[in-house]
């Protein structure tokens, strides 16, 4: 299923279809960023320059996140104060370090996602049980 949209950004016109964005970053000043898909191009939309298109990404996180309850690949992680939605389905390697640390990079963004069980022990156990899940190897 696809989900296109128009998203008017820089004076130019985007058409994206939202299934094949991978994350989103949520900031705490109320930004929302994604990346075009097999790209690493960011588009940025705030509240206060472009109140319809921002509505059109947060009517689809709503939609994102009201799956996470049911399809466990969908999954909000806090990282340096801003609220990532990742389709982990769309990661694809995970560095699991001596020190308990697992690194992920974001799909066409080339982001890494650094977490911890001592600093964000809620998305870190998200990102290991999908680990074990989607792979089958546990990460010790």
């Amino acid at each position: 299923m696809t989900y296109w949209v128009k998203i008017l950004y820089e004076r130019k016109e985007y058409v994206v279809n939202f299934e094949r964005v991978h994350a989103f970053c949520y900031e705490r000043n109320g930004r929302v960023t994604f990346w075009l898909p097999d790209s690493a191009i960011p588009i940025v939309i705030n509240p206060q320059s472009n109140l319809e298109d921002y509505q059109k990404v947060l009517n689809y996180l709503e939609c994102v996140t009201e799956l996470e309850l049911n399809y466990s690949h969908w999954v909000k992680i806090i990282y340096e104060k801003n609220e990532y939605i990742i389709n982990l389905d769309c990661i694809s390697s995970f560095c699991h370090e001596p020190n308990g640390r697992i690194t992920f990079w974001l799909p066409d963004a080339t982001i890494p996602i650094i977490i911890s069980s001592i600093n964000n022990p809620e998305s870190y156990q998200k990102v290991v049980k999908y680990v074990e899940k989607a792979t089958g190897y546990f990460l010790s």
